[in-house]
């Protein structure tokens, strides 16, 4: 559409004629904005509405219907801190040692984790391959996801205790019978119980337990020596689907994956570094190190000859049993062999006084002569006619 020349002609001129009272008007508009941006003025300084921005954008919990309360008790935090801050200053305590190196230690702090937060950012997010992936590999935590309510004793280490503990729970039929047992050892352990999700419970844990039935007992031995026994008092079904679980996944695949590329730049930066112990800690590292694997070897060694010391006590206790078991199956065929004995000693006893007694009464009873059958004798008698 074209523009008549007298409607294109009066934008300018008033532009012409407003241009000297443009500028103050920019400079207003300018202070204008620079002072929206203050949120609260501390004596001689400012505090703005990006230090509040910055503090709340920190706290990702807050809800949105809350920012605006929870902005003012940001202000009020910062105001208190500038007054401390302007106080500290009068007092000259930005230069005393301890806080020139307080500070010091907060910047090179500060430093280090924004470059380590940029390597993390720069992380590619998760794809929907490796979400489904992950999701259908752990079906424990979404797809047979399930609430668990727990009764659990802690044991602290103590040797010798693991193997006597594992047969005790194998038996009991509640905790105070486990609970007793280790008093009984004067073992030193704790009691919890409360209701936990599959997300809260450890990785390594939630398929023994999804394994369990409710009111099953079951021991778990930790690689140092702690032990815990765990009761599932009751259980739910709670199902997690797919699209509610995906941006889930997401999330922690990416800060697992932050956290690994973390891992490899400061093992990156460290290997390529020029790092030298002095005075006092010259040799550090080796010495560390060394120290270090003396530790892990000791505590090896120790977990070691515990287990050593367990399987010898219950290969004891098993040789004693099987000894004990045959032992009463010798004395139970001994305690057999008596009995067949002396049935077989009754009977022939019962027998012998039978036949001494069936003889004796042959002898008391009188002999009678036989009797010819009727027939016979008549028979004789006309044979001799």
């Amino acid at each position: 559409m074209r523009i008549p020349p007298s409607f294109g002609l009066i934008p300018l001129l008033l532009a012409i004629a407003l241009i000297p009272g443009c500028g103050k008007k920019d400079e207003t508009a300018a202070k204008a904005k620079a002072a929206t941006q203050v949120a609260a003025k501390v004596n001689a300084d400012e505090i703005t509405v990006h230090q509040v921005n910055y503090i709340l954008a920190r706290n990702p919990n807050v809800k949105p219907e809350a920012a605006g309360d929870a902005k003012r008790e940001i202000l009020d935090r910062l105001i208190d801190q500038q007054l401390a801050k302007q106080e500290a200053i009068e007092a000259k305590l930005d230069r005393s040692p301890d806080t020139m190196q307080a500070v010091e230690a907060a910047r090179s702090e500060i430093l280090a984790r924004a470059y380590l937060e940029r390597i993390a950012a720069t992380q590619p997010r998760p794809t929907e391959e490796e979400v489904k992936k992950y999701y259908a590999e752990h079906p424990e935590l979404f797809a047979r996801r399930r609430v668990f309510s727990l009764e659990e004793i802690l044991v602290a280490p103590q040797e010798g205790l693991a193997a006597g503990l594992r047969e005790q729970v194998a038996k009991s039929r509640s905790m105070q019978d486990v609970a007793g047992w280790l008093k009984s050892r004067d073992a030193k352990f704790a009691v919890n119980s409360g209701v936990r999700a599959a997300e809260q419970i450890p990785l390594e844990l939630l398929p023994k337990l999804q394994a369990m039935k409710d009111g099953a007992i079951q021991l778990f031995e930790a690689g140092d020596g702690r032990v815990d026994v765990i009761r599932i008092v009751a259980s739910k079904p709670a199902p997690v689907d797919e699209a509610t679980a995906m941006p889930r996944i997401q999330q922690f695949l990416f800060n697992q994956r932050s956290r690994e590329a973390v891992a490899r730049e400061m093992k990156r930066i460290k290997d390529k570094a020029k790092i030298a112990y002095v005075g006092e800690f010259a040799g550090g590292a080796a010495v560390a190190e060394a120290k270090a694997k003396a530790e892990a070897e000791v505590k090896a060694r120790a977990l070691a000859e515990g287990k050593a010391k367990e399987k010898a006590e219950a290969e004891a206790r098993a040789e004693e049993l099987s000894r004990a078991r045959k032992a009463a199956e010798a004395k139970a065929q001994l305690e057999a062999e008596d009995r067949a004995a002396e049935l077989a000693r009754a009977r022939r006893e019962a027998e012998a006084k039978a036949r001494v007694e069936a003889e004796a009464k042959a002898r008391e009873t009188p002999s009678k002569p036989a009797q010819l059958p009727q027939e016979t004798i008549e028979k004789g008698l006309r044979g001799l006619k």
